[in-house]
């Protein structure tokens, strides 16, 4: 006898694997970073293009790539998806280097709830229901706790970088919000990851993306552009289309947490009471957005 998951549950199930994946790839972005001596916008091509290879050998060993959609609207898709991908991962990236990978995660994915309900009550001349103002009021209390943590001052580029970053996924989630036909998440995924990587790879040569020939860091390349790059942004896409786009990026706070959590036991990061703080009041604002309305 087969039970029947309601389409909310998976779409929430899915965007919960995604944050928790996304959590990750900050530290091995990090990692790869120093042990290799990339700059940010290296690592972020990186990122993309081994993502979008392996994304890519996926379909084409299990026959995705059969049937895919070669109208004006797919490609149109795909570019934007692609330019969004690399501004995006460039700016969190950088963001990363000048502050650290809690702090630049917690504001990029805290922040970009907020830009889409701007971006949603600007399109639909609507004011957001009440929960999802209480959501979004508890993600920008969040923020503020975050930033006045004391000991730690924070950069003012690094910030904005972080902010440039927040616009750009929430600019993405706006983007795939809306299905194009036969158009799958994994395939978005996949040829978007390409783009992105293939435009970023003129500078990020420029810039050097020489890596050592070490089994660590060779491993840090494989798993940066598999679990959270392929698999991660596969499953956010997948849970995009049953959900509305504020939840979806509000899902997301749980790639802080997961960053906040492995940069403690890994880089030796403190966020200090203030904000851990900030980091229990952005999770609480997701669980209202998936327990109310």
């Amino acid at each position: 006898m087969s039970v029947a998951v309601p389409t909310r549950a998976r779409s929430s199930a899915a965007l919960v694997l995604a944050g928790v994946l996304w959590g990750t790839g900050g530290l091995a972005g990090s990692l790869l970073a120093s042990r290799a001596g990339l700059h940010p916008l290296s690592v972020a091509a990186y990122r993309l293009l081994i993502g979008g290879v392996i994304a890519t050998g996926y379909l084409w060993l299990t026959g995705g790539l059969r049937g895919l959609p070669r109208t004006p609207q797919a490609r149109r898709r795909l570019l934007a998806v692609g330019g969004l991908f690399a501004l995006f991962q460039t700016s969190y990236f950088a963001s990363v280097s000048l502050s650290s990978v809690s702090v630049a995660t917690m504001t990029t994915i805290g922040s970009a709830p907020v830009l889409l309900a701007v971006a949603t009550v600007v399109k639909t001349r609507r004011l957001p229901g009440a929960w999802t103002a209480v959501s979004l009021a508890g993600s920008l209390a969040g923020l503020a706790l975050l930033q006045w943590t004391p000991g730690q001052e924070a950069d003012v580029a690094g910030v904005l970088f972080a902010l440039l970053a927040a616009a750009g996924f929430a600019a993405l989630t706006l983007v795939t919000a809306t299905r194009v036909e036969g158009l799958d998440p994994l395939p978005t995924t996949a040829f978007g990851c390409l783009i992105g990587g293939a435009a970023l790879t003129p500078a990020a040569l420029w810039f050097g993306m020489a890596v050592p020939f070490q089994a660590d860091v060779l491993a840090l390349v494989v798993y940066f552009g598999v679990v959270p790059t392929a698999l991660a942004y596969a499953a956010y896409f997948r849970g995009l289309e049953s959900a509305h786009p504020v939840l979806a990026a509000l899902s997301a706070l749980l790639e802080p947490l997961t960053a906040a959590l492995l940069s403690m036991a890994v880089l030796g990061e403190r966020l200090g009471a203030v904000g851990w703080c900030g980091a229990v009041v952005l999770i609480a604002a997701l669980a209202v957005a998936y327990t109310k309305p």
